[in-house]
């Protein structure tokens, strides 16, 4: 198929002058002078191969072939201005598509109030929300299959990519209902020293089981681990077994099992990191969005935040 190469001016020119079916009236709308207007139906008329308007004095009309091309170049120029107006909404971050890796268990704190705050901001916005552990969000960001990743426990530093905190919480102690601990307000980690544990592989969130066997050594004891489980909707449900008791984010207190006691630790300075993490060298205009929805704890330096203590950041 022949593709054709009809200039804008021109292909407004002949449906205004078509609407108007009056020279002067099309000119004016135009904002332009009447031969200007002529030369222009003139060209068409050139491209097409046969006239469009019939003219007799004081008198316009579409020929055959006219009435023929309008409806196209009505579709046309419709179909341009739409996507005018769509590049522009997706170039001002106000649309388009944005995917976001997000760790499990902030789907219990962080990401639900995200999702709501970014999606009342930017309803046009189209959001594929993707589960995955931090290790795999850092490679899929460098991959650019994600757009923008939340995780736990993020690398204390990246020269591809940029990081902020927008969550710190304590850990508490996942233990069975019927536990002789679960009797205490407050659990000191060195109490724990006796007990099995249920852990998720250091395999899935390496940083975040050193910070949790960190604890334990500086209780004085290595945790014996009897059981592991990748999610901690089952890391609760195997302590309600009484398979072992764990150490978590405080956010899985929102995990409701009847037979596992959740309580605060001792000491209560150690807490956990949850960071928001993107390119730094990312055009994307969506990425201030999701960025902006997001309400940080008072940030720790310019740009990028700093990690909570000397270990090494991690997953999950």
């Amino acid at each position: 198929m022949e593709r054709p190469e009809l200039p804008l001016p021109q292909l407004h020119a002949f449906v205004v002058l078509a609407e108007e079916l009056h020279f002067g009236r099309a000119a004016a709308r135009l904002g332009i002078a009447q031969p200007p207007l002529s030369q222009q139906i003139r060209r068409l008329e050139d491209k097409v191969g046969y006239e469009l308007f019939r003219r007799e004095p004081g008198r316009v009309g579409l020929t055959p072939a006219g009435r023929e091309l309008l409806p196209a170049a009505r579709q046309a120029l419709a179909a341009l201005a739409e996507g005018l107006s769509a590049a522009r909404e997706v170039g001002g971050g106000r649309a388009g598509r944005l995917r976001i890796g997000f760790a499990a268990s902030l789907a219990l704190t962080v990401l639900p109030g995200l999702l709501r705050t970014f999606r009342e901001r930017f309803p046009a916005v189209e959001l594929d929300i993707r589960e995955m552990t931090t290790t795999p969000q850092l490679a899929a960001l460098r991959e650019r299959t994600i757009d923008v990743g939340l995780l736990r426990e993020p690398p204390a530093q990246d020269a591809e990519l940029g990081f902020r905190t927008v969550l710190t919480e304590p850990f508490v102690a996942v233990l069975p209902a019927s536990h002789p601990l679960a009797a205490q307000r407050t659990v000191h980690v060195e109490q724990l020293a006796e007990c099995s544990f249920v852990l998720l592989p250091r395999a899935v969130g390496p940083s975040l089981y050193d910070r949790i066997t960190g604890l334990c050594a500086d209780a004085g004891f290595t945790p014996r681990v009897a059981q592991h489980a990748v999610e901690w909707q089952t890391v609760c449900a195997l302590v309600e077994t009484g398979l072992g008791v764990s150490l978590a984010p405080a956010s899985i207190r929102r995990i409701r099992l009847k037979g596992v006691a959740f309580r605060g630790i001792a000491p209560a300075t150690a807490r956990t990191r949850v960071a928001v993490a993107w390119r730094e060298n990312d055009t994307n205009p969506l990425i201030p969005g999701i960025l902006a929805a997001l309400r940080p704890e008072p940030p720790t330096g310019p740009g990028r935040s700093r990690p909570s203590s000397g270990r090494t950041a991690g997953e999950y």
